[in-house]
């Protein structure tokens, strides 16, 4: 990833715009072993997941059929000025 990308959090949100798709806690546990943090766990990559969404750059999905929780990365569309 980028050399300026200096914490756990940016790193793993860098890591999912990359990749896209539908990140649970474990999908982004085995992502932050290949980071420069790779002991994290993962409730470590639980509450990554979750302050990430809190700050408004992932989406929480609650399935009420399995009570898991997944995330996804918002998307900006941004109106051209014409």
């Amino acid at each position: 990833m980028d050399d300026l990308i200096d914490t756990r959090r940016d790193w793993l949100l860098a890591e999912i715009r990359t990749r896209r798709g539908i990140w649970t806690a474990i999908r982004a546990e085995e992502a932050l072993h290949r980071s420069p943090w790779p002991t994290s766990g993962r409730n470590t990559a639980r509450k990554d997941l979750r302050a990430l969404a809190a700050s408004g750059a992932l989406i929480a999905h609650d399935n009420e059929i399995t009570r898991r929780r997944t995330y996804t990365a918002r998307v900006l569309h941004l109106r051209s000025a014409a």
